[in-house]
């Protein structure tokens, strides 16, 4: 019998413990010291990150600062992302066939298969992006945020990101994590990347709220996420809680993924 996942239900958290804590979950599952594991977390204050090697000028810093927005980094690639409002997962997981494909574009298909199912429990007609997936894109030097631009592979309602995602290897496991859009705030998403309204954005998002006409409880978004995942993987979760190990190292992490608060 398979292993059982493990699920994380955790609340709200700064940007950089949350980025710690997901690198530190990584590091041991791929040393088999961590079960497989489904992250579910939101963020408090709101935080904007940036991909693994993107410069801080994608980030409008003064405009953060004055609106009380975080700026950290990802351990994982791509562009800026400011998390608010949202329900954002993390997997982290060996690639081991039949779970996960060792292929990462196939691995990310997969997961982000998992997501699709979780929005149709929900009543959102999403889909995925047809096309292969590009894990190098966006490329680093691009400040043009993340939702703007869905690549391959993508969670959309019709051809509109709902959930944008990015994924980093280590060893033979995988992190993927990603923000699922429960609603949108104009001036913070525009502002927080230097924008000076969010018209050249909200065209490429939509929300949960935006479908649905109202944001379901944590209880039912947690449920769906968890449920989707488990079917398209064909695992079964166990709720849990984080290792002393992982805990520690997460604290020993925070200054890494630390930009400004």
């Amino acid at each position: 019998m398979t292993q059982p996942w493990r699920l994380l239900i955790n609340g709200a958290d700064a940007g950089a413990a949350n980025m710690a804590r997901d690198m530190a979950i990584l590091e041991h599952v791929c040393i088999g010291q961590a079960q497989p594991t489904l992250r579910l977390y939101s963020w408090s204050p709101p935080c904007l990150t940036l991909g693994r090697h993107q410069p801080l000028d994608a980030a409008d810093e003064g405009f953060c600062h004055h609106a009380g927005i975080e700026i950290a980094r990802r351990p994982t690639g791509g562009r800026a992302v400011l998390h608010h409002l949202e329900l954002t997962y993390a997997v982290i997981a060996p690639l081991s066939p039949p779970t996960l494909p060792t292929n990462l574009q196939a691995a990310y298909r997969k997961l982000c298969s998992g997501l699709v199912r979780a929005c149709h429990a929900l009543g959102i007609s999403a889909e995925l992006t047809p096309g292969e997936v590009n894990l190098q894109l966006p490329g680093p030097r691009t400040s043009v945020p993340c939702f703007k631009a869905p690549a391959g592979g993508e969670v959309v309602v019709s051809g509109r990101k709902l959930i944008g995602s990015a994924m980093r290897r280590h060893g033979n496991a995988i992190l993927q994590h990603g923000a699922f859009l429960l609603d949108w705030d104009s001036d913070l998403q525009a502002g927080a990347v230097g924008l000076p309204d969010d018209s050249s954005l909200r065209p490429f998002v939509t929300t949960v709220a935006a479908e649905l006409g109202l944001v379901p409880s944590d209880s039912e978004l947690t449920g769906a996420l968890a449920t989707g995942v488990a079917e398209e993987l064909g695992v079964t979760f166990q709720p849990g809680e984080l290792t002393a190990g992982e805990q520690r190292m997460a604290r020993e992490l925070i200054p890494t993924f630390t930009i400004s608060g």
